[in-house]
């Protein structure tokens, strides 16, 4: 399966990125939501981790932009806080169409378990 990292934070992105290859997913980064749609109109994933506050443009509007123009795209939510609190902000993200939502520090070994258990319809990868 293919997993693209949308994350400013290169630390974060190179831990899952670490975690995901180790388990045999292939993966792909981006450092904010416009370069992340951009990386999936070149090369198309089945599942994004998307982190919710960024510059040039945030998680909240790329899940939004992914729920519209890619809809078969599984989501996965991720944020460390804000001035609001993460979950003011997963919340939104869940209503948007984010499937999974999780808390920085990340469980990664739950983060995995979710990625595993996601499948399009009809998938068998």
């Amino acid at each position: 399966m293919k997993v693209l990292i949308i994350d400013d934070d290169y630390r974060i992105r190179e831990l899952i990125r670490m975690w995901l290859e180790r388990e045999g997913f292939e993966v792909f980064e981006a450092e904010n939501g416009k370069n992340g749609v951009k990386a999936h109109r070149s090369s198309p994933v089945q599942l994004v981790i998307c982190d919710l506050i960024m510059p040039v443009q945030e998680g909240i509007e790329t899940i939004t932009q992914f729920r519209e123009e890619f809809p078969e795209v599984g989501l996965i939510a991720i944020s460390g806080g804000g001035k609001i609190g993460a979950d003011s902000y997963l919340a939104v993200a869940e209503l948007l169409g984010a499937r999974k939502i999780f808390t920085k520090p990340l469980d990664m070994p739950a983060l995995i378990k979710a990625i595993k258990e996601w499948r399009l319809p009809g998938s068998s990868d």
